[in-house]
C-alpha cells in the first residue's frame, strides 16, 4: 500500500510538472505570437538602440567612476608640472576636448590610461613615465590619450560590450521555455522518486550548458571583432596624436621605451593600457593593441622619415631580442 507521504510527493511532483509545463507552453506561445505578428522592424531597432545606449551609458559612467576609484591617484597641479600643463593646454586647444584632469598613480609599470569623454575626461599617468620619458615623449602620450577621449573610445567600447550582453540575453530568452520545461521534469521526477531537491536526470542543466556553449562561441566571434576594432582605435589615436603634437617620432620613442620597461597586464583595466608586442599571429588576433613594430612603422611614415634613422634604429624592438 502506498503511504500517504508517498501519495503527497507524487501529487507535489505532478503539480510542479504542471506549473513548469504551463510556463513553458506560455513562453512557446508567446514566441509563436511574436513570430506570427512581428513588431515593426524600425520599432524593434529603436528599442534595441535605446536599450543599448541606456545600458552603455550607465555602464560607461559606472566604469569611469569605478576605474578612478580603484586606483590610488593624486592630481598633478600646474605648479608641479608647468611645462606639461602648457603642452596639455595647447593640445586641448587643437582638439575638440576640454582639458581633462591629469592624475598620477603607481601602476607598477610605466603606463598611461584615459577615462571619460571630451567634456569630463581624465588621464592617469604612472609615476615611472616622468623618469622614463622626455617632455616631448610625454606630450606624445598625452596626445594619444586625448585622442581616445576625443573619439569617445571608452564609451564606444562599453557600447560594444553592452550589445554582446544583449545578444547573449536574447539567445537565452529564446531557449528559456525549453529550459523551464526540462527544469520542471527534473524537479518533478525528484519528488516522484521521494528525493526532493536531488535531480535524477539534470536535463535542464545539460540543455542550459549546451545553450551556454553556443553563446560562448557567438561571444568569441564578437570578441575577435571587438579586438580588431580596438587595434584600429590604437592606430587612429596614434595618427591623431601625431597630427596634433607634430612629433610622431617622439610618440614612437615613447611607445618603444614603454615596451622595453613593461610586461603585459592582464586584468580588468587591460583594455586601457599600452601593451608589449606579441610573438605569434593568434596572440595578435587576441590583443587589444597592434604590434609595436606596426605602430612605429606608421608613425615613422607620418614623420616623412625612413624607417631605421639613426636615432629610431637604436629604439627598435628587434634590438631588444
Amino acid at each position: 500500500m502506498i503511504s500517504l507521504l508517498r501519495v503527497f510527493m507524487i501529487l507535489v511532483g505532478i503539480s510542479i510538472l504542471t506549473v513548469y509545463t504551463a510556463a513553458a507552453i506560455g513562453g512557446v506561445l508567446l514566441l509563436q505570437w511574436v513570430i506570427a505578428n512581428p513588431p515593426d522592424p524600425f520599432f524593434l531597432f529603436g528599442v534595441f538602440v535605446s536599450v543599448t545606449l541606456l545600458g552603455g551609458y550607465v555602464g560607461y559612467r559606472r566604469g569611469v567612476v569605478q576605474t578612478v576609484a580603484s586606483i590610488d591617484t593624486l592630481r598633478v597641479t600646474p605648479e608641479r608640472a608647468p611645462e606639461l600643463y602648457r603642452r596639455l593646454e595647447r593640445l586641448c586647444l587643437r582638439m575638440d576636448v576640454s582639458q581633462p584632469a591629469l592624475l598620477v598613480a603607481d601602476f607598477e609599470l610605466p603606463n598611461a590610461l584615459s577615462v571619460g569623454g571630451p567634456r569630463e575626461g581624465a588621464i592617469i599617468l604612472d609615476r615611472g613615465l616622468f623618469e622614463l620619458l622626455t617632455i616631448d615623449e610625454l606630450e606624445g602620450i598625452l596626445a594619444h590619450e586625448l585622442a581616445h577621449i576625443e573619439r569617445f573610445d571608452t564609451f564606444l567600447n562599453t557600447l560594444a560590450i553592452t550589445v554582446a550582453r544583449l545578444i547573449a540575453s536574447l539567445v537565452f530568452l529564446v531557449f528559456a521555455p525549453f529550459i523551464i520545461f526540462l527544469a520542471g521534469i527534473d524537479r518533478a521526477t525528484a519528488w516522484f522518486d521521494g528525493r526532493p531537491g536531488k535531480e535524477k536526470f539534470g536535463l535542464a542543466n545539460v540543455f542550459q550548458q549546451t545553450v551556454g556553449f553556443l553563446v560562448v562561441i557567438l561571444l568569441s566571434v564578437l570578441t575577435v571583432l571587438f579586438l580588431a576594432h580596438s587595434r584600429r582605435q590604437e592606430f587612429a589615436a596614434d595618427r591623431r596624436a601625431a597630427e596634433v603634437s607634430g612629433r610622431p617620432l617622439a610618440l614612437a620613442r615613447a611607445l618603444v621605451k614603454i615596451h622595453r620597461a613593461s610586461e603585459p597586464r592582464r586584468n580588468l583595466r587591460s583594455l586601457l593600457y599600452i601593451h608589449r608586442d606579441t610573438e605569434n599571429e593568434p596572440s595578435r588576433w587576441l590583443s587589444t593593441h597592434p604590434p609595436l613594430d606596426d605602430r612605429v612603422d606608421k608613425l615613422v611614415e607620418l614623420s616623412g622619415s625612413q624607417r631605421g634613422g639613426p636615432k629610431l634604429r637604436q629604439l627598435r624592438p628587434e634590438s631588444m631580442r
